[in-house]
C-alpha cells in the first residue's frame, strides 16, 4: 500500500502531513448520538389549536417531513409511539361513565387512526414506514412482533407503534418505554406539545421563575413528583437504564436536533 500523500487522511480523520510528521487534526462532521431511538408523540400534538380539527393536516405534514428528512439525512433507526388523546381521552374525558377497560380500548383504537395518518404523511415524503399494532387488525397494519420491528428498522423503515401495548390501564408512555427496551433503543425522545422545552422544577406556564434542568436523575424526578411521563414509565426506564430526552416537539427542527445529539431539552438518566 502506498504512503499517504498530501491532503490524505489517516486514522480517525486526521490529516497526514507530507513530511510524515505528527498528524494535524482536521474538522470532521459530528457523529450522530443516537443510533436507534423511540420518539413519543402525544395524540394532542397532532390536533389543531386553531379549530376543532381532531387531526391537523398541516401539523402532521410538518412533523412527517421533519421525521423523514432527519431519518434519511442521519441514518437513524427511528420508531414512533403515538398517543390518541386527540380522539379519545379515556376514563378522564369522554370516557366518563364508561367502563375503564372499555374506554381505554377505545383510546387504543384512536392511536391506530393517528398512526395511519402519520404513516401516510411520512410516506408522501419518500420515507418507507410500517405501522405495527399491539391489537391485531391485519387489514390495516401489521401485528407487533419484536423481531419484525427490529428488522424493519434495520431496513431503514420508520416503525410506528399503535394501540399502546394492547392492554387497558396504561398510558402510551409505558408502552413507549417497553417497546424501546424490546428493540434495544438507546433513548426515548419525549416530545412535548405545550410549549414546555424540558423538565422544570415547577410548571413554567404558571411560575415565571421556574428553572429548567439540562440533566436530571430518575430518582430526583420521582422524589420531586415531576410529571414528565407516568410513574410506571419512569421507573421502568430507570430499571432498564434507558435515558429519556424531553424536548419541545412543536418547534420546527427540534426532532433533528434531538436525534443528532445536539444540546436540547432535558436528559433524564
Amino acid at each position: 500500500m502506498s504512503a499517504a500523500g498530501p491532503g490524505s487522511t489517516g486514522p480517525q480523520g486526521a490529516e497526514v502531513s507530507p513530511s510524515g510528521s505528527a498528524p494535524v487534526a482536521i474538522a470532521t462532521a459530528p457523529s450522530r448520538r443516537w443510533r436507534r431511538a423511540v420518539l413519543k408523540i402525544s395524540g394532542e400534538a397532532l390536533a389543531s389549536e386553531a379549530n376543532n380539527e381532531t387531526i391537523d393536516a398541516m401539523v402532521v405534514h410538518r412533523m412527517a417531513k421533519e421525521i423523514a428528512e432527519t431519518v434519511m439525512e442521519l441514518g437513524t433507526e427511528l420508531a414512533v409511539m403515538v398517543g390518541g388523546g386527540n380522539i379519545w381521552r379515556g376514563s378522564t374525558g369522554q370516557g366518563e361513565g364508561i367502563d375503564r377497560a372499555t374506554s381505554d380500548t377505545m383510546g387504543m383504537l384512536g392511536t391506530v387512526i393517528n398512526a395511519l395518518a402519520l404513516q401516510d404523511a411520512i410516506e408522501r415524503e419518500g420515507q418507507p414506514t410500517r405501522v405495527l399494532s399491539a391489537i391485531s387488525m391485519a387489514e390495516v397494519c401489521e401485528p407487533y412482533i419484536r423481531r419484525r420491528a427490529v428488522r424493519h428498522l434495520e431496513k431503514g423503515r420508520v416503525v410506528i407503534f399503535a394501540a399502546g401495548m394492547g392492554q387497558p390501564y396504561f398510558t402510551t408512555d409505558t408502552p413507549a418505554a417497553l417497546r424501546a427496551a424490546e428493540i434495544e433503543a438507546q433513548v426515548i425522545l419525549k416530545g412535548t406539545h405545550s410549549g414546555v422545552d424540558g423538565v422544570y422544577d415547577a410548571d413554567p406556564r404558571l411560575n415565571a421563575g421556574a428553572q429548567r434542568f439540562d440533566e436530571i436523575g430518575f430518582m430526583e424526578v420521582v422524589a420531586r413528583d415531576l410529571r414528565v411521563m407516568d410513574l410506571t414509565a419512569i421507573t421502568f426506564c430507570r430499571d432498564n437504564r434507558l435515558p429519556i430526552l424531553v424536548f419541545d416537539l412543536m418547534t420546527p427542527g427540534n426532532i433533528r436536533t434531538a436525534l443528532s445529539g445536539e444540546a436540547i431539552g432535558t436528559l433524564i438518566r
